[in-house]
């Protein structure tokens, strides 16, 4: 009998070790922290110029690709609203504020620097000596503040001239008078040029539209 039971205890000892083993291998595994924006940096990417929408449309692309959307915020070309009145036409546009550079909020580790270099058309982070460096947040403010200020903003005229340029005034009370730009008003569209009356220099303001270059 004595042995007969001590029998049954050792058959039944590994039974129960398989059942708390089981139990161990059926417990979920503890999931990673959520990554929160606040703890993602601006960084400033170096990209072929007028390619920025291009390239910015292939980056998003990747991301989700990837699976890496958690690691990334947003991704952002600032921009200016213009209106271009070229041809007679009438058509507002985008003008980039700094042509060839794109701004990005992301998580930076290997797996992100990898997948944001070996994007096509993307140069390298902007930094020192090939180092990546996050923007100070005075940085960033200045850059979207201003980009966001912009969007909002009534669109500026896109006007051709420069100051110093020689132009010609085609039309109106001053035809065929000849004088360089002194001021462009983009809000107005108007351009202020010094134009020579009775000996002496005058500041006229045309609108650009009547105005030609030398």
């Amino acid at each position: 009998m004595g042995d007969e039971t001590v029998d049954g205890l050792d058959a039944a000892v590994p039974a129960k070790k398989k059942r708390v083993a089981s139990k161990k291998a059926a417990a979920k595994p503890v999931a990673a922290p959520a990554v929160n924006r606040a703890d993602m940096s601006w960084y400033v990417l170096k990209v072929q110029t007028n390619r920025e929408r291009t390239i910015r449309d292939a980056l998003l692309k990747r991301i989700h690709g990837e699976k890496l959307e958690e690691y990334f915020g947003e991704i952002v070309i600032p921009s200016e609203r213009v209106v271009d009145t070229r041809s007679g036409s009438h058509r507002e546009q985008d003008r980039k504020l700094f042509p060839g550079y794109i701004m990005v909020q992301m998580i930076l580790n290997d797996e992100t620097w990898y997948l944001v270099r070996d994007t096509g058309g993307v140069g390298d982070f902007a930094g020192a000596a090939g180092k990546p460096l996050p923007m100070e947040q005075h940085e960033v403010d200045r850059m979207l503040g201003r980009a966001e200020q912009q969007s909002t903003a009534v669109p500026k005229v896109k006007i051709g001239f420069a100051i110093g340029d020689l132009l010609k005034i085609r039309e109106g009370t001053f035809e065929n008078f000849e004088g360089r730009v002194e001021g462009i008003d983009e809000q107005s569209g108007k351009v202020s040029v010094l134009i020579e009356i009775f000996g002496r220099s005058t500041p006229v303001e045309i609108d650009h539209w009547q105005l030609e270059s030398v």
